[in-house]
């Protein structure tokens, strides 16, 4: 699934949102200077905004596509998973991932972090949680159930639980974290917010998740028309309920060895 997201680099960059403004700021005043290391930056969106805040930004991508893509719109880009990546004697001031540290083994990708972020360098791992509206989340879900039977994704699980699904993966970050020994204790923050998606911008997206980006094209198309519909019926478009959560901490002065499991 982690390779189906490159298929088409140019639907992911446009149809999928950005992070709030106040993060990345947020990020950017925390960490000692403007040197960040984005992990995973896939076609670049995060990467673009924290070169808007004034930072140089090196990206490290696993799929040549989307590293290709992002080259294109000015970001540079080493094509490597960052478990395997060579930083060359190269450190951070800030070390960031969008929606994609669940891809990197935690505990490896947690030292390397710390071992490339300069002292008081900040480790910040974000993920963007979409709440679409309870009769779009019920559409969806019966057009899965309908289409895909076999799913293991809920999509009324947003607008019961906005946050449930992602819990583990906060907290497996905030655990690798700790048990670094090179952080400080880990932080969570926390930013609402919303957007306005028409029909046409919601079924233009929906094909990038992981579930979806290696459906044959008619199995797509009768999953998509009946959510097409579900937002006809709200007048054409709808209010996104969104919630970005970032797990973080600042990297120790001194760096510590990794703590023992108890």
């Amino acid at each position: 699934m982690a390779e189906s997201f490159g298929v088409d680099p140019e639907r992911y960059d446009r149809t999928r949102p950005r992070y709030p403004d106040a993060m990345v700021r947020r990020i950017v005043t925390a960490s000692p200077d403007p040197d960040v290391l984005d992990v995973g930056c896939g076609t670049g969106i995060a990467a673009r905004q924290f070169q808007a805040a004034g930072c140089r930004v090196l990206g490290v991508e696993p799929d040549a596509r989307m590293a290709e893509f992002a080259r294109h719109t000015g970001v540079e880009v080493e094509v490597a998973t960052f478990e395997a990546w060579e930083p060359a004697g190269r450190d951070f001031a800030a070390v960031v991932a969008g929606q994609t540290w669940h891809w990197v083994d935690p505990a490896a990708g947690t030292a390397k972090a710390a071992s490339v972020l300069r002292p008081g360098g900040r480790l910040a791992v974000f993920w963007n949680v979409d709440q679409p509206p309870p009769d779009l989340a019920d559409a969806l879900a019966a057009a899965y159930q309908r289409v895909l039977p076999d799913s293991p994704v809920d999509p009324r699980a947003p607008a019961k639980d906005p946050l449930g699904g992602y819990q583990v993966m906060f907290a497996g970050a905030a655990d690798a974290i700790r048990e670094s020994g090179g952080f400080g204790e880990p932080e969570r923050w926390r930013f609402d917010w919303e957007r306005t998606c028409t029909r046409d911008e919601w079924l233009d997206q929906l094909p990038t998740s992981g579930v979806l980006t290696r459906l044959p094209p008619d199995v797509l198309a009768a999953l998509l028309e009946p959510v097409g519909a579900a937002v006809d019926a709200m007048g054409g478009r709808f209010t996104m309920r969104c919630t970005t959560v970032a797990v973080t901490a600042a990297r120790n002065r001194r760096h510590l060895a990794p703590r023992r499991r108890q």
